[in-house]
């Protein structure tokens, strides 16, 4: 009896077994892409940050950052409203600047006043940025052609050029400065 049980119990998971198999090879698939395709692609993923920080604020902070930075290269005012009413909630109440200029950044439609705006939050806090880096690499970058040939910082996680000065325009204008990695 207990022989019997346990080949039906077997032929039951093996049932199992098989059918689970053959149900997800039936939900594979292969997508190819051509190199053109893919670095497409590659530029309008976000920025995963990668980096640690030495408090949280600063962690959440470098991550709307980058979104914003990214919202910018692909000229979306709106991902930039969204992201920085997000970023100025998280600041504490010794960062009355950077939330002032976070804020003001939420609620502009104009794409190169929040180009313009990004630029002083990068001022104000790269230094913020850098100091507070506890693991990882940040990449600090420059764009002499903003703004009238004034140029123009920012900050990155990756040593890729990705200017959020010009959106499509001049997406490759730029050059890493400083590597500030620990």
């Amino acid at each position: 009896m207990k022989n019997r049980v346990l080949m039906l119990s077997m032929m039951f998971l093996s049932v199992i077994l098989l059918t689970s198999c053959k149900e997800a090879k039936e939900n594979q698939s292969v997508e190819v892409n051509t190199p053109e395709e893919v670095k497409k692609a590659e530029k309008k993923t976000e920025d995963v940050a990668d980096q640690n920080f030495i408090d949280g604020m600063t962690g959440k902070i470098w991550h709307n950052y980058l979104q914003i930075k990214m919202a910018l290269t692909r000229d979306d005012a709106n991902k930039v409203k969204d992201v920085a009413a997000a970023m100025a909630d998280s600041f504490s109440s010794e960062r009355k600047e950077m939330k002032s200029i976070a804020q003001q950044l939420a609620e502009t439609d104009d794409i190169e006043k929040q180009r313009e705006l990004f630029a002083a939050f990068t001022e104000k806090a790269g230094p913020m940025f850098e100091e507070a880096l506890n693991k990882g690499t940040i990449y600090k970058k420059f764009c002499p052609m903003a703004f009238n040939n004034k140029g123009a910082y920012w900050y990155a996680d990756l040593e890729e050029i990705t200017n959020p000065y010009f959106g499509d325009k001049m997406l490759d204008c730029g050059s890493v400065e400083k590597t500030i990695k620990k």
